[in-house]
């Protein structure tokens, strides 16, 4: 059985004798009734026991790479900033290649996932029209002479209207006669 996660720490507390005596007095009552909380209070007994049972050597000494961490840390906490702790995690996490490939490798595949879900939609352009506007400044010549041609000019305005009817009738015509429906008479239409 595990202990309950909110006295794993005062368990730990107990075991070395640092709670108050209302504190211990409650948790010795939850111990009681509690099997996961009483095994991780003989665990960490068992630890402590051993912890101060050890012999403390005083030559030891620490490498230079540790008393750089330390001082790094101290340095951190002196000045009191959240940002100059994370820099000096991050800056100590970075130059370990185990974690800075990997983090490089997530960074690249983030940036790939995003650009494909954040990229604009491909928008398709209309396709150009083959019939030509009458308004276009720079449109040298007219409009076939269709009605759809001459709603779409007269629905722009009138007097570009008049305008392309004007410059339409002083051109000159081709050789070719044009028939039209009134042209023709029933008499030449029942042939």
């Amino acid at each position: 059985m595990k202990p309950c996660s909110k006295n794993r720490k005062p368990i730990a507390w107990l075991a070395l004798d640092a709670l108050d005596v209302r504190q211990a007095q409650e948790l010795r009552a939850h111990l009681e009734t509690c099997e996961g909380c009483r095994r991780y209070l003989v665990e960490i007994s068992n630890v402590t026991q051993r912890l101060t049972a050890a012999e403390v050597k005083p030559d030891i000494r620490a490498s230079e790479s540790f008393h750089q961490r330390v001082v790094g840390r101290l340095s951190a906490e002196k000045s009191g900033s959240a940002w100059a702790t994370v820099a000096v995690q991050l800056r100590r996490t970075m130059l370990d290649w185990r974690v800075a490939l990997p983090m490089v490798g997530a960074t690249v595949v983030m940036i790939a996932v995003l650009s494909t879900f954040l990229r604009r939609p491909n928008v398709l352009l209309p396709a150009p029209s083959s019939v030509q506007l009458a308004s276009a400044p720079n449109l040298t010549r007219d409009p076939q002479p269709t009605i759809a041609n001459y709603q779409m000019v007269a629905n722009q305005s009138l007097e570009e209207f008049d305008e392309l009817l004007t410059r339409q009738g002083n051109r000159n015509l081709p050789l070719v006669p044009i028939y039209t429906a009134s042209t023709f008479t029933r008499a030449d239409a029942s042939d």
